[in-house]
């Protein structure tokens, strides 16, 4: 995979923490620059957001139709085919950003890797996996991907990183039953998921938004 096209935006002169936010399918780095806008986190100084753009691809439920993806969805949910190629592929991808924040000068607990959708399957497959310990892992709508390969794979600088789950009670895209699967078998393995639900669809809501700046600003505070 080529290295990946980023946004890059700063709230002000060397910033010393990172998040990196993954978009949903279909999307690109611009959507969730505006909800980035939003969060208010002057307390803990200059914080650098990195917005990085999926690869275009075929996407097989969507009759083969190309877009902005991190992997191809192959089936229903109910389907369980899942394009391991594809996860692995753009895992590689995200673990280069990382390295790049860190090859900037921010040190890794100063980062935070946030998704929406397949962004926060991305997250989560990510984020479990990092070699160095993360600020958090922020994951909005989504599930965990390659659930049955976690617990062997997952490296243990991360085994206490928090971990922020979200998610509309009325989401119809990715149904609320599969972020309780995730939120809960990472519990069995020992993290510990705060979890969010909104009555609302597959989109972002405002109470989110405030919850995402509150526990950023935890997970960011101590410099």
């Amino acid at each position: 995979m080529a290295e990946l096209e980023i946004i890059e935006a700063q709230t002000g002169p060397e910033p010393r923490s990172t998040i990196l936010i993954l978009h949903g399918l279909g999307a690109d780095g611009n959507d969730f620059v505006p909800i980035a806008q939003e969060l208010d986190l002057a307390s803990i100084g200059p914080v650098r957001f990195v917005f990085p753009h999926a690869p275009v691809r075929p996407v097989t439920i969507n009759n083969g139709y190309r877009m902005r993806a991190w992997y191809d969805i192959l089936g229903s949910e109910a389907q369980g085919r899942e394009d391991e190629a594809g996860l692995r592929e753009s895992l590689a991808a995200v673990e280069e950003l990382l390295a790049r924040e860190e090859a900037l000068g921010i040190a890794p607990e100063r980062i935070v890797l946030a998704g929406f959708s397949q962004g926060c399957a991305m997250a989560l497959l990510t984020g479990l996996r990092h070699g160095r310990r993360l600020a958090g892992i922020a994951g909005l709508s989504g599930y965990l991907p390659l659930a049955m390969h976690t617990a062997a794979e997952r490296h243990a600088a991360n085994a206490d990183t928090p971990i922020f789950l979200a998610h509309g009670s009325h989401d119809d895209i990715v149904v609320p039953a599969r972020g309780r699967m995730t939120r809960d078998a990472l519990a069995a393995l020992g993290y510990r998921p705060e979890w969010h639900e909104y009555p609302m669809g597959h989109s972002v809501s405002m109470e989110e938004i405030a919850d995402l700046q509150g526990w950023l600003l935890k997970v960011l505070g101590t410099v």
